[in-house]
């Protein structure tokens, strides 16, 4: 028995790093040292600098990976993955420096696989960070033949003086929401159920607009790296960031506050979209567990001054994002749970 009998094809490893240097390389930004295949990835830290502190995320695509690779949609899990990672990363007010990639796989797909690398870069790209490295691993027996799993790690960078940790958030803040995608890459474990018991097949159509189901369930993450980036670069003052995954507004809003003050959130503000009332109809989801699993809609928000909130909606639509004010901030009021998100159908 040799290693290829096994399950593992060492020479078509090698052939596959070859077959996507090109791509990882059109990432690297000046900072890179070195090129794709050491045993570690190479950075300098940006010149300009005085006292930087390095930020760090990691991330997954959960079992959107499942309804991806039964449809063959590889490019935009790619994507998924980066936004993960690098959305959290700027929460601090970070700016993502390198990004590295881990995907495990039963047996090598070259052509399915390339195309997940070719998302990784093209979300590096929306990111303005460098695909610095990854690992490829074949572990047949493990996974099933065909399929793959991913890993994601970002690493950002900013000055001390300006990290954003929500200490500054106040009383009568307001929250400013930036539109999602759509699901982006959480809560499909319910998805899936939903789907099957709904009989759902790749024409299953939805909404006012007749538009495809399956497509819109796979929509890549929005990635709001270079929206934020833009935002401190003209130096509005921002007293806290929350990129919304899973658990939704209720989990992730909250998680920057601090203690004695509260989110109250304005449901009129927006419309639900309509993907999210299907899977409601369709799964006879509760309204609790529909929050508490998904995005409803907003895949970001941002915490700022009360004065400062009509230019800085400006400033992201200007951008290119839809944003609206959601709601402000208060102390916490009697008989209100520490850090609950008011405003709910909870």
């Amino acid at each position: 028995m040799d290693y290829k009998t096994s399950g593992v094809d060492v020479v078509a490893g090698r052939a596959f790093v070859d077959r996507i240097k090109s791509s990882v390389e059109k990432t690297h930004k000046s900072e890179v040292v070195g090129g794709l295949g050491g045993f570690g990835g190479c950075i300098r830290i940006p010149k300009g600098y005085e006292s930087p502190v390095l930020v760090s995320g990691t991330d997954g695509v959960g079992t959107k990976l499942e309804l991806a690779q039964k449809y063959g949609s590889h490019f935009g899990v790619g994507i998924d993955l980066v936004a993960m990672c690098a959305n959290d990363v700027i929460t601090n007010g970070a700016e993502p420096l390198f990004f590295l990639d881990y995907i495990a796989s039963g047996t090598l797909t070259p052509d399915s696989l390339a195309e997940v690398i070719e998302g990784i870069a093209e979300g590096c790209r929306q990111s303005d960070c460098s695909l610095l490295g990854g690992e490829t691993a074949e572990m047949p027996g493990f996974y099933p033949s065909g399929r793959y799993d991913l890993a994601g790690f970002c690493v950002g960078i900013v000055e001390s003086d300006r990290l954003i940790d929500g200490s500054k958030i106040k009383p009568e803040d307001r929250i400013i929401a930036l539109k999602s995608n759509g699901l982006h890459s959480n809560g499909f474990s319910l998805v899936r159920n939903v789907i099957a018991m709904a009989e759902v097949n790749k024409e299953t159509i939805y909404g006012k607009d007749s538009r495809n189901l399956i497509e819109s369930l796979l929509r890549p993450t929005a990635i709001y790296v270079r929206l934020i980036k833009s935002l401190l670069k003209k130096k509005f003052p921002i007293n806290g960031m929350t990129h919304i995954t899973g658990g939704g507004l209720p989990e992730n809003l909250p998680r920057v506050f601090p203690s004695g003050l509260n989110p109250i959130v304005d449901l009129d503000t927006w419309d639900i979209p309509e993907i999210f009332d299907w899977l409601k109809q369709a799964g006879e989801i509760p309204e609790k567990d529909l929050w508490n699993t998904f995005n409803m809609g907003v895949g970001f928000c941002l915490i700022v001054p009360k004065e400062n909130e009509s230019t800085i909606l400006e400033a992201c639509l200007e951008n290119g994002f839809d944003a609206w004010t959601i709601g402000k901030v208060q102390e916490n009021i009697e008989n209100s749970k520490s850090k609950e998100v008011l405003g709910l159908p909870l």
